[in-house]
């Protein structure tokens, strides 16, 4: 009796102990208030999550900073190397929510909650639309046109399976490579290299606001629901999620979000300078005494500093980019926090100039390697538009794959492109993901240029 007694406590015990564990488990909204963090996992894409000029951005990731504001946690955002990394981090609790758009599909619900932000979209018809250009409004009309898209993506496939629908006839020329991606394809449609390629509404929208020659009214798919998800374990922060998206939709904080990243322009500023009335024989703007001034005892003659400018502003004080750059020299926030100067003082000439003059200095600390002084500037002028961790990630890939670290053209150029492919910014070498590099490779070689143009009083 005694032994039956003792079993009896042993079990009563047993269980208490595994209650007590499964209590302990639970981390949910609660758990998540009392650390005082959420940890995010995204991707580093052109939409959800990258770092430009050394500031974080990207559409997914302004929301969950927004979300972490509104439940009063810190936000730990990580970057996953993939999807499917992404997946298992969350299922293995090392994140707590995915802020990526996830496919909508009932195999995934006995795994992961749906909710927060979702969007509708569609794969699309890619096409030019400038003056002249005949646009393409029926999907049958791609019958005998040169379609282009990525070996083996899902819109190969949509091609194919469409194709197939209507008999044949469309002529899919599938790219198999890995230097291209599907925004290089937009871009060589806009530049008029290729007439059509497909592309999903949401980058196509992205990518727009780069082209805005680029007609993407023309549906490929039906449309798709996608949306952030948390895992099953977590339903309470499920529907805190869902309760802040409801509200937060309709607020000005969401529409400036939404236009930055998918309407307002991104495109440079437009190449026609008139100098204005009323300055010197020989000026190139009003500012040129600061350029001087700010020059004198440098290593930079003041035509750089005044074609730094031009690059970034066109002489004109009162712009500020999508990305938050302002001032004539287009510091942006943080950097300019860095550099001792506050949001307001970058509309300052005198002291923006004096900024980005501490600006080079610090490039060229950071480049000091590079021997020859010319080919250094190429680097410096690059770091100074794009953020200097993009252009070492693009220098240790140039190392990994042969090329000359050390070199612009030819060399650390052609990995600073390659950045906005994820074969490479997914590289162990990468340290700062995704990254946009046709602006930044313009940008060097326009600054030369107008550096030029001004030192022959041009």
């Amino acid at each position: 009796m005694r032994h039956i007694h003792c079993l009896f406590i042993g079990i009563i015990a047993l269980i208490c102990f595994v209650s007590c564990k499964e209590k302990k488990q639970v981390y949910d909204l609660k758990q998540i208030q009392e650390v005082g963090e959420l940890r995010v996992v995204t991707l580093s894409t052109s939409t959800s999550y990258f770092i430009y000029k050394e500031d974080t951005m990207g559409y997914d990731y302004e929301m969950a900073r927004n979300f972490c504001d509104s439940l009063g946690v810190d936000l730990n955002i990580i970057v996953a190397e993939n999807y499917e990394r992404m997946l298992k981090m969350l299922y293995s609790g090392e994140a707590d929510l995915i802020a990526y758009p996830i496919m909508v599909s009932n195999e995934m619900k006995d795994s992961l909650i749906f909710s927060g932000p979702e969007q509708i979209s569609r794969q699309v018809l890619v096409q030019r639309a400038n003056k002249g250009d005949t646009l393409l409004t029926d999907q049958s009309e791609l019958v005998g046109k040169d379609v282009y898209t990525l070996k083996n993506s899902k819109y190969y496939q949509r091609l194919e399976n469409f194709n197939q629908e209507i008999g044949g006839g469309i002529n899919i020329i599938s790219i198999d490579t890995d230097t291209i991606t599907e925004e290089d394809l937009i871009g060589m449609v806009s530049e008029g290299r290729i007439k059509y390629t497909v592309s999903d509404e949401i980058l196509a929208k992205v990518n727009k606001t780069y082209h805005n020659n680029i007609n993407i009214s023309l549906p490929m798919s039906f449309d798709q629901r996608s949306s952030w998800a948390v895992s099953v374990r977590t339903p309470q922060l499920a529907k805190a999620l869902n309760r802040w998206v409801s509200k937060y939709d309709r607020t000005p904080t969401y529409q400036t979000v939404t236009k930055k990243y998918f309407e307002v322009s991104k495109q440079p500023l437009s190449a026609y300078y008139e100098i204005p009335k009323g300055l010197p024989k020989g000026a190139i703007s009003p500012y040129d005494s600061l350029f001087v001034k700010h020059a004198r005892g440098t290593n930079y003659d003041w035509h750089l500093l005044a074609a730094i400018s031009y690059n970034e502003s066109r002489f004109k004080n009162n712009l500020t980019s999508w990305a938050g750059a302002a001032g004539i020299m287009g510091l942006m926030p943080r950097t300019a926090r860095s550099l001792g100067l506050t949001d307001e003082e970058r509309m300052d000439p005198d002291k923006s100039i004096g900024a980005a003059v501490v600006l080079l200095d610090r490039l060229n600390v950071i480049f000091k390697k590079i021997d020859d002084k010319e080919e250094r500037l190429k680097f410096i002028l690059a770091a100074y538009n794009g953020g200097d961790g993009h252009i070492r990630d693009a220098q240790r890939l140039a190392s990994k794959y042969g090329a000359n670290p050390d070199i612009w053209y030819d060399n650390v150029r052609t990995y600073v492109l390659l950045k906005s492919n994820p074969e490479y910014y997914n590289d162990p070498v990468c340290k700062n993901g995704y990254f946009r590099g046709t602006e930044t490779t313009k940008y060097v070689d326009d600054v030369l240029v107008a550096e030029k143009r001004f030192k022959a009083g041009k």
